[in-house]
């Protein structure tokens, strides 16, 4: 869409606290992946705390062990392509061994501005936009996304 770029929120609750040796492969792993996301094509910003990732963030006071990642991209495609077609995608396919099954939508797509970056509370306010009113243009998921065709195969929300 012209003018226009894809954000994303996509939150998960660790297993584990954070300094539990069973969470150090993905902990290990995250300054990695987010390395890769930002060299690749289309990727515009994401979302960082003093840790570098966004692993110290806690949106929700009530949930500790609620983490996120947050960033935009310049499309559709381009989004997709590094969820589905880069080592993202193995990490993504290992998530049950850190995060806990979540039975509502934990992921959420919108438009914005080219030049916006969105907050934390911005992109908790479209999820739970999302979880009440369902897909709409103000918050969506792959399947709101016609050109979106990977996540059929391995679903993400």
């Amino acid at each position: 869409m012209a003018g226009l770029h894809l954000a994303q929120l996509n939150i998960g609750r660790l297993r584990y606290e954070v300094g539990d040796p069973r969470m150090a492969e993905f902990i290990d792993n995250l300054a990695f992946v987010n390395d890769l996301a930002e060299r690749s094509p289309g990727f515009v910003w994401r979302y960082e705390d003093d840790s570098g990732s966004a692993i110290e963030t806690r949106p929700f006071a009530s949930d500790p062990r609620m983490a996120i990642n947050l960033s935009v991209w310049d499309s559709v495609e381009a989004l997709e392509r590094f969820v589905w077609q880069t080592v993202h995608k193995r990490f993504y396919g290992r998530r049950h061994e850190w995060f806990e099954r979540m039975d509502e939508r934990y992921f959420v797509m919108w438009w914005v501005p080219a030049e916006h970056r969105p907050t934390v509370q911005e992109a908790v306010e479209r999820l739970r936009h999302l979880r009440q009113h369902g897909p709409s243009d103000h918050a969506f998921g792959w399947e709101s996304l016609p050109a979106a065709q990977l996540w059929k195969s391995a679903r993400c929300a």
